[in-house]
């Protein structure tokens, strides 16, 4: 890794295109104390949103062979769109434990007493035929309703979290999905994680607010002990933080957002990955 960061023999890497995937990091970390990790914020090439499935493969692609390199022993693709778009092309690709998040809609539709459920989501995700296969397996017991939210990403990378322009997006959004009867609404974006609180503030006590970084954490260390990759014994976990974008304005959001509560934690490094900011072919075969 450039920067000065090192290799972790046995991390788990951990990617997204920006900040999002910090909050499935938070799970991980909670869950998993002694696991070292290191973490990619793709922000050179942020939002994956608005990029074709090639182009979010080749990232994921490049982005996997660096974590491999860097000697990581399983890969959480924390990004919603990225999952959707290319995850199936990334496990036939490479050999190791890759773990993908998706919206919780099966969650969603058993807590939902009305059975009309909103999903908040990126507009791309929306549209992919993932998404449109994991919704129609529900079709039969609930209405699932898809509301794009493109204001939210770019807000929530400015750490506007709770702002005026932040809480008019948000009302935006799930003022169709309340009129139309939705009890339950889906954080389909792990950027989301970040305002979840405020969503529900908005949306009121009788909606119920379902975020999956607990679910993918857990995921993960099922995933791990079924490969016996555990790491069972006791230490001080070591996190590394990189990215290919603005390293400045990525050291302010680790500030802000990696909660330092667990004393198995060393302070972050941060690097950046000057390397990942030229577009590779994708791998053929790892």
């Amino acid at each position: 890794m450039s920067g000065g960061a090192g290799n972790l023999p046995g991390a788990i890497g951990i990617f997204d295109s920006g900040i999002g995937g910090l909050s499935v990091a938070l799970a991980v970390r909670k869950v998993m104390p002694a696991e070292h990790l290191i973490y990619v914020a793709d922000t050179a090439y942020a939002p994956y949103g608005d990029k074709t499935d090639d182009f979010i493969y080749q990232r994921m692609a490049l982005i996997t062979q660096h974590l491999i390199h860097a000697g990581v022993k399983a890969v959480v693709v924390a990004c919603n769109t990225a999952t959707t778009a290319a995850i199936s092309k990334l496990r036939e690709n490479f050999a190791l434990p890759i773990i993908g998040v998706e919206p919780g809609v099966k969650p969603a539709v058993l807590a939902s007493k009305s059975k009309v459920v909103g999903i908040l989501a990126t507009p791309r995700t929306l549209l992919t035929p993932a998404f449109a296969s994991l919704t129609q397996r529900y079709a039969d017991t609930a209405t699932i309703l898809p509301q794009p939210c493109p204001a939210f990403v770019p807000l929530i990378e400015s750490l506007q979290f709770d702002t005026a322009q932040m809480r008019l997006a948000i009302q935006s959004a799930i003022q169709p999905l309340l009129i139309q009867g939705a009890d339950t609404l889906v954080l389909g974006c792990t950027h989301y994680n970040f305002i979840a609180d405020l969503v529900a503030d908005i949306a009121g006590p009788d909606v119920t607010v379902i975020r999956t970084e607990h679910a993918v954490a857990q995921q993960l260390s099922r995933k791990l002990a079924e490969c016996q990759l555990s790491t069972d014994e006791t230490r001080t976990a070591t996190e590394q933080f990189c990215s290919s974008g603005d390293l400045n304005l990525f050291s302010q959001q680790l500030r802000r957002l990696w909660q330092r509560e667990w004393p198995t934690s060393t302070n972050p490094g941060v690097f950046a990955l000057a390397e990942l900011c030229v577009v590779q072919p994708a791998p053929a075969d790892i």
